[in-house]
């Protein structure tokens, strides 16, 4: 019998996450269409992922700031009230439901999913890492930072490797002050030992301008950094450090973007996309894959900040 032909794939799509007002667009990647997934979002939302198993698309929100007259831009922006939220709609979209409801954290930055059905992210002055399913249930923390060390302690990007039983997470530190840092823990708590208190905590890069959002894949570990240039506004990457060792020196990838936030990797296609709050995302060329030698280009650029993103 003759082989039956295959079924077209779907083109692959990014979700990326509109700063204010709150929405979830969705980007076309063979032709860079953008449309409106979901309208309301809710405030400041900063990372989406979806949970392979079901489809379901879940995002967080860093709630509604409270504006500091004395001081501008982001700087004038306080988003220590305890207002933030993890949400969730199907894959077709529809009515949005709270998977952690809005209160229940604090600043909700970047989100991703162990592919079956657990969430992590970053909550930044909550200054923890969280998990939870993608049912509402468990909801527990993994890594709380004492409140004195201030924005020493804000917790921003996550990324987990479940086969090791690893999490990762970025500490971004002052903005622009070069001392941002990425650690690594094991996915359960040790014996005995709370998310305050734990004795299994690796400092894996020190020294980093302003690390962001991160992302594992084979064997690599990538990430977006915000702070100053030529180091910051930049997408890096580095090899994943054995147990008990300090990271290598990261490459950088590529440069001059506008504070650079949002990152989803396609090791297949060989793709790095990063969104920036100037409203682009570009799609940049990994080393050794598939679209190795071809220049960074831009898929899309918007009149409004862009957060996080991810493939699906």
């Amino acid at each position: 019998m003759p082989n039956e032909p295959k079924e077209p794939e779907e083109p692959k799509e990014l979700l990326v996450l509109q700063f204010a007002p709150g929405r979830v667009l969705r980007v076309s990647l063979p032709d860079g269409r953008v449309d409106t997934f979901v309208d309301d979002a809710g405030a400041a939302p900063d990372g989406i992922a979806v949970d392979t198993g079901t489809g379901t698309v879940c995002w967080t929100t860093m709630g509604a700031p409270v504006a500091d007259p004395d001081r501008s831009g982001e700087a004038g922006q306080d988003f220590s009230r305890r207002n933030g939220g993890v949400h969730a709609v199907g894959p077709d979209g529809g009515q949005r439901r709270d998977v952690v409801p809005q209160g229940a954290l604090t600043t909700g930055k970047q989100l991703t999913s162990d592919g079956a059905g657990t969430l992590y992210w970053g909550d930044r002055e909550g200054r923890r890492v969280s998990r939870v399913r993608v049912d509402g249930g468990g909801l527990a923390d993994l890594v709380v930072n004492p409140a004195g060390d201030g924005v020493m302690g804000e917790c921003v990007g996550v990324a987990v490797d479940p086969v090791r039983g690893h999490l990762y997470w970025s500490q971004k530190g002052p903005a622009k002050g070069g001392k941002g840092r990425i650690l690594r823990v094991g996915l359960e708590l040790p014996a005995g030992q709370s998310a305050g208190n734990r004795t299994d905590v690796e400092v894996l890069w020190s020294g980093l301008p302003e690390p962001i959002d991160l992302h594992l894949d084979g064997g690599w570990l990538y990430w977006t950094d915000r702070g100053a240039a030529p180091a910051g506004n930049t997408l890096n990457r580095a090899p994943v450090p054995p147990a008990g060792s300090a990271g290598q020196a990261p490459e950088i990838l590529a440069d001059g973007f506008g504070e650079a936030i949002g990152l989803a990797v396609d090791g297949e296609a060989g793709l790095a996309y990063v969104s920036d709050l100037h409203g682009r995302i570009r799609a940049v060329p990994l080393p050794g894959g598939a679209a190795a030698g071809q220049e960074p280009r831009e898929v899309v650029a918007l009149p409004f900040p862009l957060t996080g993103l991810c493939l699906r």
